[in-house]
């Protein structure tokens, strides 16, 4: 047989299984498995780790975020970064403004995306209203377009529905085979709590943790996995930064219900602290939900190791800190409650992941590959990629495992201006991404052109 290119002599990460063997492939998929392989092109993986390329269902790129704020990542930048970071395929949220359908917000996406990726993408959409034209005709059109899965929040003014709302998005799901997924935090008990720390003169950033508290998150998990019982449907309950809301999940399962765990790298190396900084520092680490403390990223880390997570996802929703369009937006340091919303991490995700958690030994290769690859393709219906076999695309990554040095904005591809994680030390690092075969990135810099494509999903695989 002839190959358009060899991988050889890596150590190949498969469903389950490492060995090393050659990786041949033909017209951008992967055509054979085995040794002594040859072709025009040979790629000399000795002592590298070949890995599925690294699929990022969580990120945020091109998003309407406020009147006068910009998100610091657009298509090319977002896959940049992505690349470089290992990944071969993002899926990012298309979020409808005030006054559009949900199918003029995925034209106005696709449109976007268009020539700019170097990675390949898929749409999540997300549902802000339960008028009959979204339920009733463009989340049927566009579920069957292959956009198989969409976001509910449960908090953000002008973006959070009610219980009631929620059911009819979650009976639509149902009826098309589509997933959901849930931003699971109490925006009733948020904005209770906001409030008071206003008014006792409490506007740092670090009380953007302190009043998104674990009951939230906990509280709307039970919730979302009760809705989600109500209604008969799977659920991913996205985000999970802490261990009680977990055991939420974990009680839902048990009872039966088709629940689904997601986890970020904030959630096992960064903590309210970070955000207790001098002056506006602090401003650079407010996300949602918030980092939590040591102890909560053990329990985030006791999930990973007994596989109560699915999928390990970076949450990536970039912006510059020192800009008036970003992080500094007006009234930004009149009250963390005006601070934009997010942190930047598609490029350092599994980095972070490789470092702390094969390289530590606290999870193996085969469950690193499933974390941030297999279970993605799965779970989110990516037949064509997720794990390195026969007849699957050709997005590979290879990894030099004893490669260390600290992760620093300078090195970094994404359009932010800071990484959460300067200075962090890191084992284990990406030095070829492979899309479909052609080289993305090689040593950590991006190469070749903007082949990216969107991808259309098949119908989710639910069973978790």
């Amino acid at each position: 047989m002839g190959f358009d290119t060899v991988i050889r002599g890596a150590r190949v990460v498969t469903s389950g299984v490492v060995s090393t063997c050659d990786i041949g492939i033909t017209a951008g998929r992967i055509a054979a498995l085995g040794t002594g392989l040859d072709a025009p092109e040979i790629i000399d993986a000795t002592g590298l780790i070949a890995m599925p390329g690294g699929i990022d269902s969580h990120v945020h790129v091109s998003q309407p975020s406020g009147p006068g704020v910009e998100m610091a990542d657009d298509f090319a930048s977002a896959t940049r970064a992505a690349a470089c970071g290992g990944n071969t395929c993002v899926m990012p949220f298309c979020l409808p403004e005030d006054g559009q359908t949900l199918r003029e917000a995925v034209a106005a996406y696709l449109a976007k995306a268009e020539g700019q990726c170097l990675t390949d993408v898929s749409f999540h959409l997300i549902v802000k209203s339960v008028d009959p034209v979204t339920l009733g005709q463009d989340l049927p059109a566009l579920i069957a377009q292959g956009m198989t899965s969409f976001k509910v929040f449960m908090t953000y003014q002008g973006m959070r529905l009610t219980d009631a709302e929620i059911l009819q998005v979650m009976a639509v799901a149902r009826e098309q085979g589509a997933l959901t997924l849930v931003h699971a935090e109490n925006e009733d008990a948020i904005e209770f709590l906001r409030d008071k720390a206003e008014r006792d003169g409490r506007i740092q950033p670090v009380h953007h943790a302190r009043t998104r508290p674990i009951p939230v998150e906990r509280e709307a998990t039970h919730r979302a996995t009760t809705l989600a019982e109500v209604a008969d449907v799977p659920v991913m309950i996205v985000h999970v930064s802490n261990g009680a809301a977990l055991e939420e999940i974990e009680r839902a399962q048990a009872r039966g219900v088709r629940v689904f765990a997601e986890t970020c790298p904030q959630y096992i190396t960064l903590t309210a602290d970070d955000l207790d900084r001098a002056g506006f520092e602090g401003a650079k680490w407010v996300c949602s939900p918030p980092p939590r403390d040591t102890g909560e990223q053990a329990a985030i880390w006791a999930g990973l190791e007994r596989g109560a997570f699915d999928v390990f996802s970076s949450d990536h929703c970039p912006f510059r800190f020192a800009d008036p369009a970003g992080k500094d937006a007006p009234g930004a340091r009149a009250s963390f409650r005006n601070i934009p919303n997010g942190i930047p991490g598609v490029e350092t995700r599994l980095p972070i992941l490789f470092s702390e958690g094969v390289s530590k030994g606290r999870i193996s290769l085969e469950t690193f590959a499933a974390l941030t690859a297999t279970n993605h393709a799965r779970i989110y219906g990516l037949e064509s990629k997720g794990s390195i076999a026969v007849g699957k695309d050709a997005d590979i990554v290879l990894w030099d495992p004893t490669l260390t040095r600290p992760i620093t904005q300078d090195a970094l591809h994404h359009g932010s201006d800071y990484t959460p994680w300067e200075g962090f030390e890191v084992t284990g690092w990406p030095v070829r991404t492979i899309l479909r075969g052609q080289t993305v990135m090689l040593d950590g810099d991006p190469v070749g052109t903007a082949t990216g494509q969107h991808i259309a999903r098949a119908k989710p695989g639910v069973t978790p």
